[in-house]
């Protein structure tokens, strides 16, 4: 007989902070916060358990991908094949092989949907779900929405072993989101990586001062903005997260993300970083630095050096999200398959077989293609 998968409760979704998050997305204007966002926000308790619920429809598109999955399986996906630019051939039959699977992503529906957990970050850890828990989970929403997918991103088999065998069990189908890389508590793990060390050197020894979670001004977030959008609008994608300057001053005055950085000596912010712990897990999900300095200064090095130390003080499990694969794996983190969850057995028949046909070609295409090119 198998012996039941092991996994640690590390996500705690304390109510206080649950409500604070709920409460600023009903008092402030979605869009003030998140400027290419569209959705709603509700609470969801449940055995013992609050999560924070957004609620979305089709007429919500073209909308970011973390409340829109033909955003992320169709504008996100093709955004990524500049990743292949080494690879000319294999770069246009993935485009054309996205092309013909957009047809079959908006026949699934999955743009209406209610999200569980959905902290509207890339990476929302996900508190441990036994199965009479996911079956209740399961039986109340589709109750409430019976139009709607149901749907659970950010699962992972180092983090969540159970909690998907748990899901898997109650009829959720898997979809393969995209690769993430896991930095545990290394109490117990070998020694820092020579990489690690460097970059602590490099944080111990720079010429800009350390900004610490109480010293931030309104100044301070307008730039956090900026040096955001520089990295992960400007550098990666538009399609990522707009957050705004009011967005950071509101999640951090709220006790919802700490923040940290760097600063010219007595002048502005040259690197910014937004932590979110939630019970024993850390998500990193703002990172912004100045590009136009010298890529010798080590800021997004430095940055994410922080964020190594805060989890390892802590003794913290650390979901590093995706991106910077041989960065993250150089600095001891190491890699997962990312899923998002979905159940639509209570959908018309087109739109299941639609979402079941989606995780047959993840499986067979799309899991192979993130592990070999670390996506």
């Amino acid at each position: 007989m198998e012996r039941p998968v092991q996994q640690a409760d590390r996500v705690e979704n304390k109510p206080a902070k649950v409500e604070a998050f709920v409460r600023l997305f009903n008092e402030v204007p979605v869009r003030d916060l998140v400027a290419n966002l569209k959705t709603k926000v509700e609470t969801f308790e449940l055995a013992g358990h609050v999560f924070p619920l957004t609620l979305n429809g089709a007429d919500d598109a073209p909308n970011c991908y973390i409340c829109c999955p033909t955003g992320a399986y169709i504008d996100y996906a093709m955004d990524e094949t500049r990743n292949f630019a080494a690879h000319p051939l294999l770069k246009r039959a993935l485009n054309a092989l996205i092309r013909a699977c957009a047809p079959l992503v908006r026949a699934s529906g999955l743009d209406r949907q209610a999200q569980v957990n959905n902290w509207l970050y890339s990476t929302n850890p996900v508190p441990l779900l036994d199965r009479p828990t996911a079956a209740s989970l399961r039986a109340d929403l589709t109750a409430r929405f019976p139009d709607r997918a149901i749907v659970i991103r950010s699962l992972n088999d180092i983090a969540d072993p159970a909690t998907i065998a748990a899901l898997k069990a109650e009829g959720f189908r898997m979809l393969a989101a995209r690769q993430i890389y896991i930095f545990a508590d290394r109490s117990a793990a070998p020694a820092m990586t020579r990489d690690m060390k460097r970059d602590r050197a490099r944080l111990r020894e720079t010429p800009f001062e350390r900004v610490g979670n109480g010293d931030f001004t309104g100044a301070d977030y307008a730039r956090a903005e900026q040096l955001y959008n520089l990295l992960y609008l400007d550098k990666y994608t538009p399609l990522n997260p707009h957050y705004t300057a009011r967005y950071i001053a509101e999640m951090h005055r709220r006790g919802i993300i700490s923040l940290a950085g760097l600063r010219r000596p007595g002048g502005e912010l040259v690197a910014v970083t937004g932590l979110f712990e939630n019970g024993r897990t850390l998500t990193q999900p703002i990172v912004g630095y100045d590009t136009d300095l010298p890529v010798a200064d080590g800021l997004y090095r430095m940055m994410m050096a922080v964020a190594q130390e805060h989890a390892t003080a802590r003794g913290l499990f650390f979901n590093m999200s995706a991106g910077a694969a041989g960065f993250k794996r150089r600095r001891g983190a190491v890699a997962a398959i990312e899923y998002n969850a979905v159940y639509a057995g209570h959908l018309p028949l087109r739109r299941r077989m639609a979402i079941r046909v989606m995780e047959a070609v993840l499986a067979l295409v799309g899991i192979p293609l993130l592990r070999r090119f670390e996506l």
